[in-house]
């Protein structure tokens, strides 16, 4: 969906107040995990915080660190897609303020002798790291769960298990439709890729034996999207596997393009492309398989047609289709009945009960998410919130936008915002100031580096199967 300059409208999105604030996509480690079995307390910094960490049954580290004035809560922070390394804070910053309000921090690494897809262990290791918390530094009045990127997964898990354990729930940028639809609508944007951009190999898109075999086919595909990108008819067909991907329109170092501007959408997505997108998707995507101990994706029986339709790129790809004198319905055929990927039963049913969320909530949750994510779309929100509402539980449920382009990319102002915003449910027990307008308030209020919530509806997650 396109997205709006900073301070107008357009369609169903309107910033509530403040410049556009950008911070850096990478993250660094908010603490370093103790390799010691038993707990220690280092002696303690210049401003006061006293750092926990241990080791867990199952080799996992834990990481905790408690302000000299203690507010009584604790932070229970789940990290995202990477090296399994224990963290207790989204970035540096957030840490960095959150510990001067006086909240505790806590985290573990996950199990850490498997795949980086860790969502096996990490539910498991979370509660057991609110124990460990618990032995070494004292029973906290309150536990909040916040999870960034996958560990907004396993923090939606937690939401839905964690009644009695944890009092609220911040997701922030959250894979929380779970790893079977990841995978089957990044599987129909690299199959379009392969089947239009590179017909003339037979890419081997699941099943890989190990990371470079999954590395080598995201070098294929990027190589087979930079080429296309020459001419209008690549235009157009890159815009059709953007629209499977869920892909965002709006780029970094860009302004949002029109409502109408096709072309303008279709540079942004490719400039996401040729970032090495694919090739990230790749590489994760054997983990999860090694994970699941088997291909998790398919498409055979996909109508491709109906697939596009409920895409809100969907009037960009048509454009760019008459525009470069291409049949849209030919190509459409096309991928219909080539399509013959067939997943492992086996690891499909592993991957749903490791890697999903939404069947119900025990403690209110506040989902957090970027309106231009590349790699975990926005449009996930619309699905985990469907999933919710359909258990009962829509009432615990609240989700909020922030208007910037690239994963996770919060402010610290936004991101101390939100856990105000859980605290206040926690302590009252009744939402309030979760509003686009409430919550800049909020973050504005707090002077720090600046906020963009907005009113926002998410599209329909495409390539979710039914």
């Amino acid at each position: 969906m396109s997205l709006l300059r900073p301070g107008g409208r357009l369609g169903r999105l309107s910033v509530a107040g403040a410049a556009l604030a950008l911070v850096p996509a990478a993250v660094a480690p908010a603490a370093a995990a103790s390799t010691t079995a038993s707990t220690a307390t280092p002696s303690a910094p210049a401003d006061g915080t006293t750092s926990h960490s241990g080791k867990l049954a199952d080799g996992a580290t834990w990481t905790a660190e408690v302000p000299a004035r203690w507010n009584g809560t604790l932070l229970l922070f789940s990290h995202g897609f990477g090296p399994l390394v224990a963290q207790d804070a989204p970035r540096p910053g957030a840490r960095t303020a959150l510990l001067a309000e006086g909240y505790a921090l806590a985290g573990s690494s996950y199990d850490p002798n498997g795949s980086m897809w860790a969502l096996k262990s990490a539910e498991r290791d979370q509660f057991a790291t609110i124990d460990a918390f618990r032995a070494a530094a004292g029973r906290p009045r309150q536990v909040i769960s916040v999870g960034q990127s996958m560990g907004g997964l396993i923090n939606a898990q937690i939401a839905r298990d964690g009644a009695g354990r944890v009092d609220g729930a911040l997701g922030l940028c959250g894979l929380v439709a779970g790893g079977v639809d990841l995978d089957n609508y990044q599987l129909d944007a690299e199959y379009a890729i392969s089947a239009l951009l590179d017909p003339g190999d037979r890419n081997k898109l699941v099943g890989f034996s190990d990371t470079a075999e999954a590395a080598a086919l995201g070098a294929k595909l990027t190589d087979a999207v930079t080429k296309a990108q020459a001419t209008p008819q690549g235009r157009a067909r890159i815009a059709l596997a953007a629209a499977y991907l869920n892909l965002a329109d709006w780029a970094p170092d860009q302004q949002p393009p029109a409502r109408n501007d096709y072309a303008g959408q279709e540079k942004q997505q490719y400039a996401w492309f040729a970032q090495g997108l694919l090739s990230f998707l790749t590489t994760a995507r054997y983990q999860v398989e090694l994970s699941a101990g088997g291909n998790t994706s398919w498409n055979r029986g996909v109508d491709y047609a109906a697939l596009l339709r409920r895409s809100s790129h969907a009037k960009q790809v048509g454009a760019l289709y008459r525009s470069a004198g291409l049949n849209l319905g030919t190509d459409l055929a096309r991928l219909t009945k080539g399509a013959d990927v067939t997943a492992d039963p086996v690891a499909v049913r592993s991957l749903r009960r490791t890697s999903t969320a939404g069947q119900g909530l025990g403690v209110p949750l506040l989902d957090v998410h970027t309106t231009s994510d590349q790699l975990v779309p926005v449009e996930q929100e619309s699905a985990f919130a469907a999933r919710v509402r359909a258990s009962g539980d829509g009432a615990l449920l609240r989700q909020a936008y922030v208007a910037r382009q690239s994963h996770c990319n919060f402010t610290t102002a936004e991101t101390v915002a939100a856990v105000h915003a859980v605290q206040r449910r926690a302590d009252t027990g009744r939402w309030t100031g979760t509003s686009a307008a409430g919550l800049q308030r909020s973050a504005l209020a707090l002077g720090l580096d600046g906020a963009a919530f907005v009113r926002y509806r998410p599209g329909v997650l495409v390539g979710a199967r039914r």
